[in-house]
């Protein structure tokens, strides 16, 4: 572990190889689990706000959850996130043509029809990042269903900080991850 301004950060960031293989896992994230993904608190206003332009790129299935849960819900631990189709999908999932799980909200920023990606959490995935008082902790989740990205990741020598370089400065700006690549390097000369 090693800090960066306000943040803890593993050093599984830069030890790791990561580079999501969608032909091999399908989206497998979306879909397994036992929780939708975690929101900020804007994050679940903007849901709210952007529901009408994202509703036609959601599955029938989808829009009954949202319309009986909400765009949003909040947690047994209090956190918000991502509602669930059957305890299963995230309601924003939707599939194509092979049958691969993909974002309607990142469908929609695709075609122009919202200027924001998708919850920060899912854009940074497999880093998730858990917030206390005085800082927060980045941390590699490192999940079987996400094996064939590790493998593809090593393959092709690209570390997690690198493939999710866009989410991170999203996240915490890109002064702090100028910094993050300080630490990268003098890791790799050792």
């Amino acid at each position: 572990m090693f800090q960066l301004g306000k943040t803890i950060v593993s050093e599984d960031i830069i030890e790791k190889d990561f580079l999501c293989n969608l032909t091999a896992c399908k989206g497998a994230c979306c879909v397994d689990g036992d929780a939708g993904a975690p929101l900020e608190a804007d994050e679940a206003k903007i849901l709210e706000n952007i529901y009408p332009i994202i509703k036609p790129y959601l599955r029938k299935e989808s829009i009954e959850a949202i319309e009986s849960q909400g765009t949003h819900v909040v947690a047994e631990d209090g956190e918000l996130e991502t509602p669930l189709i059957n305890g299963a999908d995230c309601v924003y999932v939707i599939f194509d043509e092979t049958n691969t799980a993909l974002c309607a909200i990142e469908e929609a920023y695709n075609q122009g029809e919202v200027d924001w990606k998708k919850p920060v959490s899912c854009h940074l995935y497999p880093v998730r990042i858990k917030d206390y008082t005085e800082f927060s902790a980045v941390n590699y989740d490192n999940w079987e269903i996400c094996d064939a990205a590790c493998t593809l990741g090593k393959e092709l020598q690209v570390p997690v900080y690198k493939f999710v370089k866009e989410a991170l400065i999203r996240k915490f700006g890109t002064e702090w991850y100028a910094e993050l690549e300080q630490v990268a390097a003098k890791q790799s000369k050792k």
